[in-house]
């Protein structure tokens, strides 16, 4: 199987040689680390968990439909929190994304993320066309 990169016009490529934004490796799509980063690199979208949450998630969604799937195909997901207390923030946001079996998960409080205005970083890994909706 080949390994192809996928775009989204809706996310921000990272510089080269840093990271791919996502690779699809037959009926897989892998998704790095998303945080709220706005396309200018720089600007950090929403002041809160909730808020940068559901940034991530649509940009996770966004790549996963460029890759050919659904959000629905997501089926792991690493989420990365700088405050743990906060994590019913991120669950909420997350509601609004998913439905039926949610993807496994885990949540990891780390001390710093890229930035100290950024509160949550989130991977995924979407098996495409594996959805039951």
């Amino acid at each position: 199987m080949k390994r192809q990169r996928i775009f989204s016009k809706h996310v921000a490529e990272p510089k080269p040689r840093l990271w791919s934004n996502c690779l699809r490796v037959g009926d897989v799509a892998y998704v790095s680390g998303m945080t709220a980063r706005a396309k200018d690199g720089d600007t950090v979208l929403g002041d809160d968990e909730y808020e940068q949450s559901k940034v991530i998630f649509g940009k996770i969604r966004d790549l996963v439909e460029a890759a050919g799937g659904k959000m629905d195909d997501v089926v792991k997901m690493t989420i990365f929190v700088t405050n743990i207390v906060k994590n019913t923030e991120v669950w909420r946001a997350r509601s609004e994304f998913f439905n039926g079996d949610f993807p496994a998960c885990s949540l990891v409080e780390v001390s710093n993320l890229a930035k100290p205005s950024i509160l949550v970083e989130i991977e995924a890994i979407a098996h495409l066309g594996s959805s039951t909706a």
